[in-house]
């Protein structure tokens, strides 16, 4: 089975492509345990340029496929990033997943990009003894978007977060994150700014280079794998986990007063 994943919930454009084939040790833990099973390409704006989605999501989804000789009928899925994160990138990325679902006849997953981001952490969490994964995305306005699971079986995320999805002040993440009671290994570009609050409270955050703290999205293909094809809604169906008005709508609010 092959898995078409994107993702454009933060800054960078994540278009990844995992084969799950016959005789892998299991779907959830083809593309962690064979890299060769697993193509991606990206694009990472550099600092001050603003993201680029609208611009490279498609020509890198064309390329992908174009590099691993792979036709439009091989591929059985697409999975794509809910979010959270920025509210025109997620637009672009869903109504882009919508389309191309829509138009080849596919199946369409959506995934949480915060438990796709824990995924990516799990061996480094195992390796350091940690027993909850945090997944943390800077949400702008002093918030980060932020939830924690503990790894399950084949390294796959617990469906049901132990510290719950949604959008907090860094001094309260640290906070909830402290009182979990457990080792916690926090990935993600949210955890950077915030390394030494974090880390005053008990956390683990790999260095600020870690490939840990990019949204990937051969962790969408997994999230993707793993989901029975029952549970695939239509294209039209798939939507945001934005978490928090928009940013426009805020603004909006906040003139009133």
């Amino acid at each position: 089975m092959r898995i078409l994943g994107l993702d454009t919930a933060t800054r960078a454009t994540a278009v990844a492509l995992c084969d799950v084939g016959a005789g892998a040790a299991g779907i959830a833990d083809v593309c962690l345990d064979d890299p060769a099973a697993a193509f991606e390409r990206r694009d990472d704006p550099p600092p001050g340029v603003r993201p680029r989605h609208t611009s490279r999501l498609l020509p890198l989804t064309f390329a992908l496929l174009a590099d691993t000789a792979t036709a439009w009928p091989d591929v059985d899925r697409i999975a794509v990033g809910l979010g959270p994160g920025t509210f025109t990138g997620l637009r672009i990325g869903i109504a882009t997943a919508r389309g191309l679902a829509e138009a080849r006849g596919l199946p369409l997953i959506g995934v949480s990009t915060l438990q796709s981001l824990a995924l990516g952490a799990v061996p480094q969490a195992r390796t350091a003894g940690a027993e909850l994964i945090a997944a943390v995305i800077d949400a702008r306005r002093g918030e980060l978007f932020a939830a924690a699971w503990a790894p399950g079986p084949a390294g796959v995320p617990g469906s049901a977060p132990a510290v719950a999805e949604r959008a907090y002040r860094p001094e309260e993440l640290a906070s909830a994150l402290g009182a979990a009671g457990a080792r916690v290994m926090v990935a993600g570009d949210g955890a950077v700014p915030f390394r030494e609050l974090l880390e005053r409270h008990g956390a683990l955050v790999p260095p600020d280079d870690s490939g840990m703290h990019r949204v990937s999205a051969v962790g969408h293909c997994r999230l993707g794998a793993a989901i029975d094809s029952d549970h695939a809604r239509p294209a039209g169906d798939v939507s945001p986990r934005y978490l928090r008005l928009p940013d426009a709508e805020l603004s909006r609010r906040a003139a009133q007063r």
